[in-house]
């Protein structure tokens, strides 16, 4: 099957990680292990993804006119992802984003926006062309929540697909759920989204119902270890995960929504895309790093039809 094409619009940083058998309290200081460098980001790693998985990728972002927004393009096409409208922002930095991994593969995250939080309106509309041109459209909320509405609006317009991944967790409007295809919240998003604390199916289905309730036409609440839960006119339960040892989780999440994205533009349905997702976050886990640690297709296999 020829490449999808999948447009993603969002974040790039820089990632700065450093590795320790436990990740400190406020006010702790914590002797570390490993220390390395990642190209990072929500959009970015979504873009990358989506590419290694078999998608013909449009990436829309602003990175800063600097040493880290440099290696950040020569990446994405290294990557084989279309970076036409990735804009190097003269104003302001890349994004930076610290990061600590305990051993047990958790995670604590404080990301410095930079250029990230000028990703503008102006700047979607210059890539009309390219919305019009996708068959998915992904985005995330590390970019201006302005710019996300937006996006909503004018992908809804043109009659796609909208995936919303909503982290970093935020409050959304009634006026943006209407406008979206899929939903992809973690349990802390999905409770935010909904009011509902998600623990467990029973609660997940709780949630998803409140959600969907808002506008989105289907919702997937990511559990991590214990797989996903599907709420659409086609399925109704929990996607298993596989079994993996964790390493770092840091951008599971990411290769999860960029092979859904992959998978449901390659015509599969909900529940094979969920499958695949899963399979393409699992592995993810087992390695360290965001981007490093983002599978390829043939690590995965095909997706079944």
């Amino acid at each position: 099957m020829s490449a999808a094409k999948i447009l993603v619009i969002g974040s790039s940083n820089s990632d700065m990680v450093i590795q320790s058998e436990k990740l400190p309290k406020p006010g702790e200081t914590v002797m570390g292990k490993k220390f390395f460098m990642n190209p990072g980001g929500k959009g970015a790693n979504q873009a990358v993804a989506a590419s290694r998985l078999g998608g013909a990728v449009v990436f829309i972002a602003r990175v800063g006119n600097d040493l880290f927004g440099k290696q950040a393009i020569f990446t994405f096409k290294k990557e084989g992802i279309d970076t036409s409208f990735v804009v190097a922002d003269p104003q302001n930095p890349s994004g930076v984003a610290l990061i600590s991994v305990d051993d047990k593969g958790e995670n604590s995250i404080v990301v410095a926006p930079g250029a990230n939080r000028a990703l503008s309106v102006e700047d979607i509309q210059r890539a009309e062309s390219a919305v019009a041109a996708a068959e998915i459209v992904l985005t995330q909320l590390e970019i201006p929540m302005t710019t996300v509405e937006f996006i909503g609006k004018t992908v809804f317009a043109l009659g796609k697909k909208l995936i919303l991944n909503p982290a970093p967790a935020a409050k959304l409007s009634d006026e943006l759920l209407k406008h979206v295809f899929i939903i992809t919240p973690n349990e802390t998003e999905a409770e935010i989204l909904s009011g509902i604390k998600v623990s467990d199916v029973e609660s997940a289905e709780v949630a998803a119902k409140k959600i969907r309730d808002r506008g989105v036409k289907n919702v997937i609440i990511t559990m991590g270890a214990n797989g996903a839960y599907i709420l659409s006119a086609d399925f109704k339960g929990v996607v298993a995960a596989p079994l993996v040892k964790s390493i770092d989780t840091t951008a599971a999440g990411d290769v999860f929504n960029g092979a859904l994205a992959v998978a449901l533009s390659e015509k599969s349905s909900i529940k094979e895309a969920v499958e695949f997702a899963n399979r393409a976050a699992a592995l993810s886990v087992t390695k360290m790093g965001a981007q490093s640690s983002i599978p390829y297709k043939k690590e995965i296999g095909e997706i079944i039809h």
